[in-house]
């Protein structure tokens, strides 16, 4: 997802423009300027009114904007609702049986060039299937849109690969049966293929830390009341997301697990990280690992409740940095400022 915010902070780590792909359903003509007078892979534009602003801005600046069309496939990407993109009623991309028209009225407009199509159904897939069943889609669509004198020429064909959050699960398939996936179904194309791997790259990379504050005796369970809330990792508050939460310090063998609500100090239910979670009891102070929280944990991370964001810890092997510090209450309360008329 491209943003004004992302940009920056792409190009401040080295990336150059021609490496950075704006995508999102609300480009704003500001932004667009700003990708088109910086350098820009291409647009995945997502609506006819998008893509005529598009032109009128690329048009105005003397330039045409490379751009691929989000076609929207209608697959079930079989993924939690909230992180699939590809449904008919989701808001991402055009209906595909729209494009033809929509690829007709961006051939006619001064300031676009159709390099390619861009799909992208949804994150966290565990079975190749859903990926088929949209690539084979696109594939036909590029057969015709070529035989009406597109040139088509760069498929990015989204992401979405899972990880395996459940230690217990069967784990998703390999990159490379993804890849391989890809190979087959669009290989003899001639086209220049884009993947998003994502979370595949980042997910396991990453742990929260946490102390428990307190070990809570309840009616008919028993809590672990930890320091981290759901500012810190919203991803189960949001989608009822798992994480394998381990302790810090390897129990002893042959201790036996017990089940706990985990939740955080939050005066939210929703603040609550796992239900009835079989685990080696730990005690105050101990300190927990939440695994596979690399993708979509910091990213999401706010300071909701006025819970400063936790500090990011840079880890290789033996060394380890401070990447992002804590900020300070004061710090936190000096950004607000009181209007003079109050």
């Amino acid at each position: 997802m491209w943003s004004r915010a992302v940009n920056t902070c792409a190009r401040a780590a080295g990336v150059p423009g021609e490496r950075i792909v704006f995508s999102g359903v609300g480009k704003t003509r500001e932004e667009m300027h700003m990708a088109l007078t910086g350098g820009i892979r291409q647009f995945n534009v997502e609506s006819e009114p998008e893509m005529i602003a598009l032109s009128e801005v690329a048009h105005g600046l003397g330039l045409r904007a490379p751009i691929t069309v989000r076609v929207n496939p209608d697959v079930d990407a079989k993924t939690h609702e909230k992180i699939a993109t590809g449904k008919s009623e989701n808001k991402f991309g055009i209906p595909i049986a729209k494009a033809p028209a929509v690829y007709a009225l961006a051939a006619s407009l001064p300031g676009i060039e159709v390099i390619g199509i861009d799909v992208h159904i949804g994150s966290q897939l565990t079975d190749l299937e859903p990926f088929r069943q949209a690539y084979e889609k696109v594939r036909d669509l590029t057969l015709f849109l070529r035989s009406q004198g597109h040139d088509i020429r760069r498929l990015d064909l989204g992401g979405g690969l899972g990880i395996p959050y459940e230690r217990t699960n069967t784990a998703p398939p390999l990159p490379t049966e993804y890849g391989a996936l890809i190979r087959e179904v669009v290989g003899d194309l001639g086209v220049e293929v884009e993947i998003e791997p994502g979370r595949l790259i980042s997910g396991n990379a990453g742990l929260l830390v946490s102390s428990v504050v307190y070990v809570k005796e309840g009616e008919g369970r028993d809590f672990l009341i930890l320091d981290a809330a759901m500012n810190d990792l919203v991803r189960p508050a949001m989608y009822g997301a798992w994480h394998d939460i381990v302790p810090v310090t390897e129990p002893a063998p042959g201790v036996d697990q017990r089940p706990f609500d985990v939740v955080g100090p939050v005066c939210e239910t929703g603040d609550t990280f796992a239900k009835q979670r079989q685990m080696t009891p730990v005690a105050a102070g101990d300190l927990v690992a939440f695994r596979s929280a690399g993708a979509y944990g910091a990213v999401m991370a706010s300071e909701y409740n006025t819970r400063p964001l936790i500090p990011e810890v840079m880890v290789k092997g033996d060394q380890f940095a401070v990447i992002r510090a804590r900020p300070t209450f004061d710090e936190i309360i000096n950004r607000d400022t009181v209007p003079s008329w109050v």
